[in-house]
Parts: structure tokens; sequence; C-alpha cells
């Protein structure tokens, strides 16, 4: 036995790491579905453009305010007396632009001394006038009807200007936002943001309502949504594009900023008549033919097999497929032209990791 060869080992079966890509479902039945969250059209973080100490807080959170209602009130002492004591060298600066206005017709008194007069008077008024603002400063006043959400101080505080007093959001008007994909983006027709806006759910009775939300505690309540801006740049990080809709506050319960619905869209009206298929272009190789093809993942078994395709317009790293897909399948992005009909593959992992070193005596004896 000593003498004998060891047997053979199996055979490993060498499989290729690759990249992979899930084709979007496209638009298909031309409604989809998004996830929402909910923002206050209004809102403003309310706060003085003096500084002072609080003398009057009568607001809480959660309390629903009128436009013009007093939210904070300052120690107006301090601008009371600075009132008075402009007031004061105002008048005084009055009579004597007056007086000098009845002598310089007659010589009593120079050119020079009359327009230095003048600007002493120019001078308090304006002082006056700043006087009188500051005073109405020391007041703050809702500008608009909506529900305090947050406070930030409390009564009796020293204040600076500019800190926020209160947060105020107008809880009757709603924005709701969600984010488009690129897929979608693609499969709208030029000016479909346009078209969009221009849909709106307030036209009369019979007319396609175009988005509508729903919530989680009502799935069966639908509100109609209004477009109110579509954003034509990227968020950097997701890659989508925000839209926002504009929703009244319904009437069977209360929808607040920060909670999140569901919204559905029909873009019958908007989509083109293209297919909406948008593959990574690294992904579409040449057969033999020359002829555009994309291997599919069989995730069972772990093996791809080639699908020919119909390729149309490029954008960017993307090209759209018009043809071969349906939908739904993983196709290899990365490492498809070092494939062949059937080759195992593995998933090539998101990101790399450092593998820690194992120890070894040295460290041990360094311990």
């Amino acid at each position: 036995m000593g003498c004998s060869e060891p047997p053979p080992g199996e055979e490993r079966v060498r499989s290729r790491p690759v990249k992979i890509f899930k084709v979007d479902q496209g638009l298909g039945a031309e409604v989809r579905q998004f996830p929402a969250v909910i923002e206050a059209a209004k809102q403003a973080e309310l706060s003085f453009r003096v500084a002072g100490r609080l003398e009057a807080l009568p607001v809480r959170e959660g309390q629903v305010v009128e436009p013009r209602e007093i939210v904070a009130q300052l120690d107006a002492t301090d601008f009371e007396n600075a009132l008075e004591d402009r007031r004061a060298t105002f008048e005084n600066a009055e009579r004597n632009f007056r007086r000098a206005g009845e002598l310089i017709g007659s010589g009593s008194i120079s050119q020079l001394d009359y327009d230095r007069m003048e600007a002493d008077f120019r001078s308090a008024r304006a002082a006056l006038a700043q006087a009188e603002a500051e005073l109405s400063y020391a007041t703050l006043r809702a500008p608009f009807k909506g529900r305090i959400a947050r406070r930030y101080v409390d009564n009796f505080e020293e204040v600076r200007a500019k800190q926020s007093i209160v947060y105020l959001q107008d809880t009757e008007q709603l924005y709701v936002i969600i984010a488009l994909p690129e897929s979608v983006i693609r499969s709208v027709t030029t000016g479909g943001e346009d078209e969009l806006s221009n849909d709106s759910v307030e036209k009369a009775s019979g007319a396609k309502v175009l988005a509508v939300a729903s919530f989680d505690n009502r799935p069966d309540t639908s509100y109609g949504l209004e477009v109110h801006e579509v954003a034509t740049r990227a968020d950097p990080d997701t890659q989508t594009y925000p839209v926002t809709f504009k929703m009244r506050q319904p009437d069977e319960f209360t929808v607040l900023p920060g909670m999140t619905a569901q919204v559905e869209i029909d873009f019958s009206n908007v989509l083109s008549s293209e297919a909406v298929t948008w593959v990574p272009a690294r992904a579409v190789q040449a057969d033999a033919k020359l002829l555009p093809r994309v291997f599919v993942l069989d995730s069972d078994r772990m093996e791809v097999n080639s699908v020919s395709v119909e390729t149309g317009r490029m954008s960017g790293d993307m090209i759209e497929v018009l043809s071969g897909l349906s939908g739904g399948e993983e196709i290899v992005a990365i490492g498809a032209s070092y494939l062949s009909e059937g080759m195992r593959v593995t998933r090539m992992p998101g990101g790399e990791q450092a593998v820690p070193r194992e120890k070894t005596d040295r460290d041990s004896s360094q311990l």
C-alpha cells in the first residue's frame, strides 16, 4: 500500500464570479405603486429679529394657530424706552428744521447750517422708524394658519436674534413625495413632466385620476393627488428623481408630516409606445454572428444561458432592450465577455472585506 499511487481526487467544477443585474419589470399594466413620505406644504421656523427676554409664550406643541396670532412676546420695556428717546430727538430736529426753513429766506442763517439741520431731521426720522420697527419685532406672530410642531424655548428665557422659537407647519395642504427610478423616467414621453402637471385630479367628474394616495390604517380609501413639481436632476445617492404631489388634509383622520403613504400612479397618458427595459451596456455581448445577446442566470443551478435581444437607444452606461427580456430576469452585468453557454458562475460580493490574519506564535509571544 505504501508504494501505490494515491486515488485521483474529484475534479473541481470551475465557476466564474460575475456581477448580477436584475432587469426591471417595466411599467407593465401602466399602473405603478411607490412608497411616499408626507411633508407640510408650508413650514417655517419662527424667530425674533431682535434679542431680548421672553415675556409670553402662549402656544404649546400641537396647537393650531391662526394667521397673525401672537406666538411669542419679548419684554418690550427697552424697546419702548428707545422709541420715546428717538421720538423726542425727532420732534426737536423737526422743529429746528422748520425754523431753519423760515430763516433761510431772510439770510438769518447760512446755507451750511440749513443743510446740517435738514440732515439731522432726516437722520432722526429714520432712527424713529427703526425704533418703531424694533418695537413691533418684539411680538412674534404666525405668518399663516398652521400647527405648532415644536417649541424650542421656554418662557422667560433670554433669546438671541434669529434664534428659533417655534416650528410652524401648515397641515391643511400636504406634500406627498415619492422617488421615481430611471426606468420610469425614461418611459415617459418628452414633455412628460408638463403632461403630468396638467393632468390634475381636480378635473371634472369622469376624468381619469392620475395619482392617488392610500394609508396603512385605511387601505381601502384613496385620496386624489395633484402634481406639484417633478425634479429633473437625480438624487446622487439613490439615482432617483423626486416627484412632489399636493394633497388636502383628509376629513376622516389627521395626516401629519413625517407619516408614510402608498402612491399609485397611472402612466397611461404619458407613456411612450416603445419598450421600457434598460440594462447596463456592458451586459450586452455579441454572439458568433455579431448579434446582441445577454447571459441570463439560472439561480437554481447557478448557470448562465445566452438570450438574443434587440437593442435600441443608449443613455450613459445603459442601453435599451426592445425585445428578448420580459422583466424580472437576472442577467450578468460585469464579466459577460468571459462567459459561454452553460458556464457555472458565482455572485460577486457587493464589497470586498479584509480577512483577519491568523495569529502566529510570534504574535502570541508579543502579547
